[in-house]
């Protein structure tokens, strides 16, 4: 019976039981892809993700929900990048990620792992009655990006009191076409904070997540232009809940959280 090693840790957090936990299983060689969404099921959390160093030395990276593997996912990132900086002994200054998305950067400073990320750019969408009916309250403005659509409300509380129905946006059939999930955003009206967000993807195994790294590749692009800012700190408004450092840098993003380790275990396949 062959065990691989599990390290379970909860990013864009400083204390255990918040932000968002992630499985990070480092392997030696790639197992199947039905194998790793297998164990990412078995595991039930946001995302699993798997790193392997190749022959080059550089290390790949993928991230699946217990439903789907998806291209970016940033919170299972960082958690990664803890592992190899603070378990696996890695001293470079810079980890550089081959990725479906391309190559990720994250670098480390204080406490702090902070992701470079592509910037994701957002269309202008229709907000229709079916998009009201599935959010259960209309934003003032839709857009839609490679793989998410970003929902922009008018007040912070307008997004705090949201009750989507799941069913209805599990399936779709108020997009245009199919998303990984859904951002709802809006000004934060909390001292220090720039703005706030939350996630629902309901059609990748997961109704709200708790911190989406990812989700600020886009969000970061909108709320600098409307804040009219380069640097921001963003809160993602779940019940565990999470705070992003955020740059603008071009066409990159620099999305800062910091993490814990909460256990370690072996898997027997």
């Amino acid at each position: 019976m062959n065990s691989l090693p599990l390290f379970q840790i909860d990013a864009f957090t400083d204390k255990v039981f918040g932000g968002n936990p992630a499985a990070v299983i480092p392997l030696e060689e790639w197992l199947s892809t039905e194998t790793m969404q297998k164990i990412a099921s078995e595991n039930n959390l946001s995302e699993t993700t798997f790193i392997c160093q190749d022959k080059d030395k550089s290390y790949h990276i993928r991230w699946f929900t217990p439903a789907i593997e998806v291209d970016l996912c940033g919170h299972a990132t960082v958690a990664a990048a803890y592992y190899l900086f603070k378990i696996a002994g890695i001293t470079d200054d810079v980890i550089t990620f081959q990725s479906k998305s391309g190559e990720l950067f994250v670098t480390q400073k204080d406490g702090w792992f902070y992701l470079d990320f592509p910037a994701m750019d957002l269309t202008a969408e229709e907000v229709s009655e079916k998009l009201k009916k599935g959010m259960g309250t209309a934003p003032k403005a839709a857009y839609k990006s490679k793989d998410d659509w970003q929902l922009i409300y008018e007040s912070q509380e307008e997004v705090e009191n949201l009750s989507p129905d799941f069913n209805l946006l599990k399936s779709f059939p108020i997009w245009s076409t199919p998303a990984r999930g859904i951002i709802a955003t809006a000004k934060s009206s909390e001292e220090g904070i720039d703005f706030i967000s939350r996630f629902f993807a309901p059609a990748a195994g997961i109704n709200e997540d708790p911190v989406t790294g990812s989700a600020h590749t886009k969000l970061i692009p909108y709320w600098s232009k409307e804040l009219n800012k380069t640097k921001m700190v963003a809160k993602q408004l779940s019940q565990r809940g999470g705070f992003l450092k955020c740059t603008l840098k071009n066409d990159r993003v620099l999305i800062g959280g910091q993490a814990v380790l909460y256990m370690v275990g072996n898997i027997y396949i």
